[in-house]
């Protein structure tokens, strides 16, 4: 008889149960896909690891014994539970309980979080989300350890060895307050583009270059810029109040009242918005519940 769990093989738990059901050997072993010989070692097995007869013979085949019988209840507790394990239960997301941590900049919690959060408090409303500021040189070790489950970046602050799947293209444009002494035209020139003060957004600080002036430079031309800041959402209030424009992601600024938006005087490279997730997460279907609600979200901001 065994006494170490180390001895007990799964499958002879489930030949055990068929033969339990079934009092017939070949009935049981037509249930389990086996041969009746395979069925009938495993019966030889059985009585081997619980030190009991198990069956007996009879006309219309095999009664349990006592022991058999007083094994019939947790044996199918210990195949439920194992079966359990294998196959996760189904996901519900109007009872779902988890929490999701995001690593989003400001431009992607504006332009990407809060229509998501809308829809997501509308089906899942037990999910709790954290919004945390992207750090890139972290950014693998957070996912890894899974101190955030979700990274929305750009295809260049992606690490290699993480999913990852476009969201959509961004695309950049010149703005002003809408009764700006040059807003009526519509578009500028660029030796007015130039003329003018410009504020642009340094995420790191500081800085008063960005990517509108790598390509005006390309071009032989250069900029003011008088105002830097580190977040583009104080960006279009700080521009309703002053003469000062700037060009800034098309989705930051749409349907924003009090602001005139249109086509810089330059082709100015966009970006793409990607969202990112490790391998811990992949399968889970929570997770993929809800990564499937953002993509979903974000083809209506295309």
């Amino acid at each position: 008889m065994a006494t170490d769990i180390r001895g007990i093989d799964l499958n002879l738990l489930k030949a055990l149960d068929a033969l339990l059901d079934e009092r017939n050997v070949t009935r049981a072993a037509q249930r389990l896909s086996l041969t009746q010989p395979a069925v009938s070692g495993m019966l030889t097995r059985l009585r081997e690891t619980f030190g009991d007869p198990l069956f007996v013979r009879t006309q219309r085949g095999i009664a349990p014994t006592l022991r058999a019988l007083e094994l019939a209840g947790p044996i199918k507790q210990i195949l439920g539970d194992v079966e359990t394990l294998l196959q996760p239960a189904a996901f519900d997301p109007a009872k779902a309980d988890m929490a999701l941590n995001v690593a989003a900049t400001d431009y992607a919690l504006q332009v990407v979080v809060t229509p998501f959060l809308a829809e997501l408090r509308r089906l899942a409303p037990g999910i709790r989300v954290a919004v945390v500021p992207v750090q890139d040189p972290r950014l693998h070790v957070q996912l890894e350890r899974g101190d955030i489950h979700l990274a929305l970046v750009t295809p260049e602050s992606t690490p290699p060895d993480l999913h990852a799947r476009r969201l959509f293209d961004e695309r950049y444009v010149c703005v002003m307050r809408h009764n700006h002494p040059d807003a009526g035209a519509r578009r500028l020139s660029m030796k007015r583009f130039c003329a003018l003060d410009h504020a642009l957004v340094s995420y790191t600080g500081g800085s008063f270059r960005g990517v509108t002036d790598d390509a005006l430079a390309a071009l032989g031309h250069a900029r003011r810029v008088t105002l830097s800041v580190t977040s583009f959402l104080v960006l279009p209030r700080i521009l309703a109040h002053s003469d000062l424009v700037a060009v800034v992601p098309e989705r930051l600024v749409r349907g924003t009242k009090g602001l005139a938006v249109f086509d810089p005087p330059l082709d100015i490279p966009g970006f793409t918005k990607t969202a990112a997730w490790h391998e811990r997460t992949h399968r889970d279907r929570g997770h993929r519940w809800v990564r499937e609600l953002l993509f979903k979200v974000c083809q209506t901001l295309e």
